[in-house]
Order: C-alpha cells, then sequence, then structure tokens
C-alpha cells in the first residue's frame, strides 16, 4: 500500500490537474500522504516496533478514509471522486476489519469536519444527501464477509491439514517404533554374539546408533509438523509458568545428538533462571529447531561451538542461541522467518523458524536474528516481564 500511495499520489495529481482537470487538487496534501507512506516500504523491518502499530493507524487513517473522503467533498462529491472514494473503502477493509473500521470512522469524520470549518455554508449538508453512502455501506459489508469465507476456508484447510498429518504421523511412527525396538535388539544380540570380530562389531554397533538418531530426528520431524498445523489452536490453550532454565534442559536431554562429542560442542550460561507463561510441548519444540539450525550451521562451515545464555537479570528476560558456524547472507535474513523458505535451498521443510515465530508471537515474545556470514548467527529471544501470581499456576 505504501509503494501504491508513493507512486500513486504524484502520478494521479498529473492525472487530476493536468490530462483531466477536476474542480479541486491540493499538491500539498497529496506530498504530505507520500511522507507518511516512507515508513511503510520497510515495514518488514519495523513491524515489530512498538510504535508502528500506531504510526500503521495514521497512515492508513490518512492515506485512505481521510485523503479520498476530503478530495470526495472538496471536488463536490463528483463522479471521479465518488468512484474514487469507493475503491479507497475497498482497500482499506482489506485489511484488519477493527483497524480499517477505527481508521474509517476517524479519517471520515477528520474529513467532514475539516470541510466544514473551511465551508460552514450549508454544502456539506447538501453532499450528505447526495445518496453515496448505501454504495460505501455495501462495499464494506462485501469486502468483510469476503474475508469471513477465506478465513474460514483457511480454517478448514488447517483443520483438515491437522487430520491428514495425524494420520500420516500414526502411519509413519508404527515402522518407526518397530525399527527403533529391532535396532535395540540387534544391539544386544550383538554383544553376546561369540566369535565375531571386534571391528565388525564396532561398526556394527554405529550403525545401529545411527539407526536409532535417525529415527530420533524422524520423530521429532512428524512432531514439528503435527505442531505447526495445530499450532494457532494450541498457543490459545491455558499457559502454564514455564522455568527457561528447565526447558532448556530438557530440551538437551531430548535432542538426538549424532555422538558425544556434538553434544559438548553446546555451552549453557544461566545469568539468572526466569519463568514466563506458554506451553510446554510449543516451547520444546521451538527450542529444539533453534538447536537443529545451529548445529546445521556449524555442519556447513565444519567449525564453530554454540552457546546457549540465559538471561533473567534484564528488564525484559533473555535467551540467546549463539553458533560461531556459517552465519547467514544478509541478502535471505529478511526471509528466513517466512514459511516454506529454506536456507541453503532444499536444506529442511522451511516451517521450523515460521513456525517459532508463530508460537512466540503468540506469546508476545519478540524473536530477533543477527548475524555475519562465516562468523556467527545469534538468535534472540526477548521475553515481556511475566505479570501474574505464581500460586495461581502450577510450575512446570
Amino acid at each position: 500500500m505504501s509503494w501504491i500511495a508513493l507512486v500513486g499520489m504524484p502520478l494521479y495529481y498529473v492525472v487530476w490537474h493536468d490530462w483531466f482537470p477536476q474542480p479541486y487538487e491540493n499538491l500539498w496534501l497529496r506530498l504530505a500522504g507520500m511522507a507518511v507512506c516512507l515508513p511503510g516500504i520497510c515495514a518488514v523491518r519495523f513491524a515489530r516496533q512498538r510504535w508502528f502499530p500506531a504510526y500503521q493507524v495514521a497512515g492508513l487513517t490518512y492515506i485512505l478514509p481521510f485523503f479520498f473522503t476530503y478530495m470526495y467533498l472538496m471536488n463536490g462529491a463528483n463522479s471521479v471522486w465518488s468512484e474514487s472514494l469507493l475503491i479507497a473503502v475497498i482497500l482499506l477493509f482489506h485489511f484488519d476489519f477493527a483497524l480499517a473500521l477505527l481508521s474509517y470512522v476517524i479519517g471520515t469524520s477528520l474529513a467532514y469536519a475539516l470541510y466544514y470549518v473551511l465551508h460552514a455554508d450549508g454544502t456539506l449538508v447538501q453532499l450528505l444527501m447526495q445518496g453515496q453512502w448505501p454504495i460505501y455501506l455495501f462495499a464494506i459489508v462485501a469486502v468483510s464477509l469476503a474475508k469471513v469465507g477465506r478465513g474460514m476456508l483457511e480454517a478448514e484447510r488447517l483443520a483438515g491439514m491437522a487430520a491428514a498429518m495425524g494420520t500420516v504421523s500414526h502411519e509413519l511412527r508404527t515402522p518407526l517404533l518397530s525399527i527403533d525396538a529391532n535396532s535395540r535388539g540387534m544391539k544386544r544380540l550383538l554383544q553376546q554374539a561369540p566369535g565375531m570380530q571386534e571391528r565388525d562389531r564396532v561398526a556394527m554397533e554405529k550403525a545401529l546408533a545411527r539407526v536409532e538418531i535417525e529415527v530420533r530426528h524422524m520423530n521429532n520431524a512428524i512432531d514439528l509438523l503435527l505442531l505447526s498445523s495445530t499450532a494457532s489452536q494450541r498457543t490459545s490453550r491455558q499457559r502454564e509458568v514455564l522455568s527457561m532454565q528447565t526447558m532448556v534442559k530438557s530440551m538437551l536431554e531430548r535432542y538426538p545428538f549424532a555422538n558425544p562429542g556434538q553434544a559438548e560442542l553446546v555451552a549453557v550460561t544461566v545469568r539468572a533462571d526466569f519463568q514466563f507463561l506458554g506451553q510446554s510441548d510449543l516451547c520444546s519444540m521451538v527450542l529444539l529447531n533453534l538447536l537443529r539450525n545451529a548445529l546445521a550451521a556449524l555442519q556447513r562451515a565444519g567449525k564453530g561451538r554454540i552457546r546457549i545464555i540465559i538471561d533473567g537479570t534484564r528488564a525484559q528476560p533473555r535467551l540467546l542461541f549463539i553458533d560461531t558456524g556459517s552465519g547467514i547472507d544478509p541478502a535471505r535474513q529478511p526471509h528466513i522467518f517466512r514459511r516454506f523458505y529454506t536456507y541453503p535451498q532444499g536444506s529442511g521443510s522451511g516451517i521450523g523458524l515460521s513456525f517459532c515465530q508463530e508460537v512466540l508471537d503468540a506469546w508476545n515474545v519478540t524473536i530477533r536474528c543477527i548475524s555475519r556470514l562465516q562468523r556467527y548467527t545469534i538468535f534472540a529471544l526477548d521475553f515481556p516481564r511475566p505479570v501474574f501470581d505464581v500460586t495461581d499456576f502450577e510450575p512446570v
């Protein structure tokens, strides 16, 4: 919308001022609209800033309902600006309904108030009687209902995806359980088998250990797919008080490290533990994803270590995942939280970090990535200071 306004404001000044002259035009109002839209073109960068929601309301209010309603009034409600205002209303209500309604009420009221101050001669009443309101009201209702329909369709899709994943996971877990049980049984038989050379025994044990690790990886992948397909429903459940130190410890015990040497690459520093409201299953999967990504970065670079820092001493408690592996190309950093985006290409399902962000957003936790190529990557999770009575919850 910001790019459209930056191009459309000056372009349509030329159209309505020079090519098809209208009774009223105002270059300064258009220049102000362009200035308002400048932060909007960097919305990906600023969207998580505290001031951005207020800016979004103010920006939308100015460039859509206020500007178009005021120009509609100043041009005597002619056909050009009646149609332009209708388009503006339709565009506005493609945003969140509450945001659009707030913006529409404020912007329209300000436009009418300004026109009344400048033209206190009774023309406002005449313009109100033009009969355009039923058309605009119909457009608002139609767009809003279409959005509700799309939302219901999306919910049905997610429900179908969750049901399908439940069936697939059941079909996959049964053979995985059998493979895991058989590999453990074969390891016991190997330890008791007479006459086998020690070298062959060690090779077989390593192969079976690798099978067990792959089975654990597959089970984690199934858990991620199941949780990601139902994340929105799960984040709305009753939350519990979680200890970050306990969750990190549980995650390290659960993670299927390829060997003890890989586990030794991970160090945990606890400056101070902190508690937060969340769900243990979702939190475990978020932490597992961050650790898996860090280990993958070390493997790609062929070097590095991982440090997890739990810092509850800050005004906003923070969890840091730091690895000194391959880093991330600066051009790719803005896309890493996008669903189905993989880096490097084909290295995973592309749902891990998007799942993490969806869960953390629901908990009002900010996740940021800072990285330098071939140097380091830092994932910083800033938690809100909990405002609750811990006696009301069962700690985990």
